[in-house]
C-alpha cells in the first residue's frame, strides 16, 4: 500500500482521483506505475541533456538560450506524447504546483541571492529597491484594474475581485533568468545589476502581493481593504526578510564555531544546503514568504557562511547551487513547453480560438504598459537626485530595463497554476487563465529573447 501510494505521489495523484487505477490488479499495480515512472523520467532526463548539448553548441551564436531550447523541446515532445496519445494527454508525468515551490522555486531564487554580486546589488540598491518594490507594486494596479476593466468586455465575468487581483500579481512577476542570458555582466555591468537586481526582488515582491491578496477577505470590502492589504504586505516583506537574515547569519555562526571542515568537507558542504533549504519551509510554515526568506538567506550565507568554510567547500557549494539552479529552471521550462498542449485544458476552457487571444493579447498588452507605468517615471524621479551624470539613468537605459522585464517565466507559472489549477474543473475560465499565461510567459520569451539578439549590438551600443 506504501509502495503504490508512493508512485501515485509521484505521478501526481491524489487519493480522489486514485479510484480510477483500482481497477488495476493488485499484482501487476505497482509494476506498471514504476514502469511509468522510468519512462517518464529517461525522456525528462534525456531532454534535459538535449537543452544542454543544444545550448553548448549554440553559445557562440547566441540567437536561442537554455531557456528558449527547453521551451521549444517541449513543445516537439509534448506534440510527439499527443500523437502517440492519440489526442488523449500531452503529458509524461503530471504533478502539482507544489512541486513548483517546494523543490523547483527555492534553489531558483536562493541561487540568486547566493551568486548575486554584492559590491554592484548594493551600490544601486535604492534603485533596485525602488523598481523591485514600488515599481512592482505599480505593476500590480496597473494590471488589476486593466483586467477588471477589459476581461468583462471579451466575455470573461465569472472572475471575482481576488481573482483579477491574483492575475495583477501573477502578470507582475519578470524571468530575469532568461533575460541575463541575453545581457552581458562585462560589456553592461549596470544594466546587469539594475535588471539583475530588480528581477529577484520583483519575484519576491510578487510572491508577497500573491500571498497577501489570498488572506483577505473579498466577500465584506470596506473602506480599510486597501490598508489591510498594504499591512498584510509589509508584514509578509519585513518578517520574511528578519527570518532570511537570521537563518543566514545562524549557519555562519554555526559553522564558524564548530568548524566542521578540520574533520570532514561533506558535513560542510550538507549543512549548508540544509540550513539553506530549511527556513523556506520555516517560512511556509509560518505563512510568510519562502521564497523572500530563502533569498536573502543566500545573500547572507554567500557573504558570511561561505567564507568561513573551506576552500574546497567553497568551490564545490558555488557550482552545486548554480547546477541545482539551472537544472530546475530548465526543467520547469520544459514542463511549460509540454504543458502548453495540455488538451484537457483547453477543452476545460470551452474557449474560441479568437476568445484565447484576445484574453492573451489583452495580458500581455497589460504587462507592457504596467513595465512602462514605473520604469520611466521613477527612472526620471530617480535622475532628479542624481548629481553625477554617469549615474543617473538615460531614456535609452531605460527602455532597455523596460523591456529586458518583459520576460515572464517560472514564478509566473507557478502562481498561475496555486491560483487557478485546483478549480478548473468547477471554472472553465480558470482553465482559461491558465493556458492564456501559458502563450504569455511562451510568446515573451521566444519574441523578447530573438529581439535582443537581433539587436543585440543596437543595446551595447545605446548603452555607451
Amino acid at each position: 500500500m506504501a509502495t503504490k501510494i508512493l508512485n501515485a505521489a509521484m505521478l501526481g495523484l491524489t487519493p480522489e482521483n486514485m479510484s480510477s487505477h483500482e481497477h488495476l490488479p493488485s499484482a501487476l499495480d505497482a509494476s506498471l506505475l514504476n514502469t511509468s515512472i522510468v519512462i517518464a523520467l529517461c525522456v525528462f532526463f534525456a531532454l534535459l541533456c538535449a537543452c544542454i548539448v543544444i545550448g553548448h553548441l549554440l553559445e557562440e551564436n547566441r540567437w536561442a538560450n537554455e531557456s528558449i531550447t527547453a521551451l521549444l523541446l517541449g513543445l516537439c515532445a509534448g506534440v510527439v506524447v499527443l500523437l502517440i496519445s492519440k489526442g488523449e494527454s500531452s503529458h509524461l508525468m503530471k504533478f502539482s504546483e507544489d512541486l513548483f515551490f517546494l523543490y523547483l522555486l527555492p534553489p531558483i531564487i536562493f541561487n540568486a541571492g547566493f551568486q548575486v554580486k554584492k559590491k554592484r546589488f548594493f551600490k544601486n540598491f535604492t534603485t533596485i529597491l525602488l523598481f523591485g518594490i514600488f515599481g512592482t507594486v505599480i505593476s500590480f494596479c496597473v494590471i488589476s484594474l486593466g483586467v477588471f476593466w477589459t476581461f468583462k468586455k471579451i466575455g470573461v465575468r465569472s472572475l471575482n475581485i481576488k481573482d483579477h487581483l491574483a492575475i495583477g500579481a501573477i502578470m507582475s512577476a519578470t524571468d530575469s533568468v532568461c533575460t541575463l542570458q541575453v545581457l552581458s555582466q562585462d560589456e553592461t555591468p549596470f544594466l546587469y545589476s539594475i535588471v539583475f537586481g530588480e528581477g529577484v526582488v520583483n519575484d519576491a515582491t510578487s510572491i508577497v502581493l500573491f500571498n497577501s491578496v489570498q488572506t483577505l477577505d473579498f466577500d465584506n470590502i470596506d473602506g480599510l481593504t486597501v490598508l489591510k492589504l498594504i499591512g498584510t504586505f509589509l508584514y509578509l516583506f519585513f518578517t520574511s526578510t528578519a527570518l532570511g537574515l537570521a537563518a543566514g547569519l545562524l549557519s555562519a555562526f554555526i559553522i564558524k564555531t564548530l568548524y566542521f571542515g578540520r574533520h570532514s568537507t561533506d558535513r560542510e558542504f550538507a549543512l549548508m544546503i540544509l540550513m539553506a533549504y530549511l527556513p523556506y519551509l520555516l517560512a511556509e510554515l509560518l505563512n510568510l514568504s519562502g521564497i523572500l526568506t530563502v533569498f536573502f538567506c543566500g545573500i547572507v550565507m554567500s557573504h558570511y557562511t561561505w567564507h568561513n568554510v573551506t576552500e574546497s567547500s567553497r568551490i564545490t557549494t558555488k557550482h552545486a547551487f548554480a547546477t541545482i539552479s539551472f537544472i530546475a529552471e530548465t526543467f520547469i521550462f520544459l514542463y511549460v513547453g509540454m504543458d502548453a498542449l495540455d488538451i484537457d485544458k483547453w477543452r476545460e476552457s470551452k474557449a474560441s480560438a479568437g476568445t484565447s487571444a484576445a484574453v492573451s493579447s489583452t495580458l500581455f498588452a497589460l504587462v507592457l504598459v504596467g513595465r512602462a507605468a514605473f520604469i520611466f517615471p521613477l527612472a526620471n524621479i530617480l535622475n532628479c537626485f542624481q548629481k553625477i551624470e554617469s549615474s543617473k539613468i538615460h531614456f535609452k537605459q531605460q527602455f532597455i530595463i523596460w523591456w529586458a522585464g518583459l520576460m515572464r517565466g517560472a514564478v509566473t507559472i507557478a502562481l498561475s497554476y496555486n491560483q487557478f489549477a485546483s478549480s478548473v474543473k468547477s471554472s472553465p475560465e480558470s482553465a482559461l487563465m491558465i493556458t492564456s499565461t501559458i502563450i504569455v510567459v511562451l510568446f515573451s520569451t521566444i519574441v523578447s529573447s530573438v529581439f535582443h539578439w537581433y539587436n543585440r549590438k543596437t543595446l551595447f551600443a545605446l548603452t555607451t
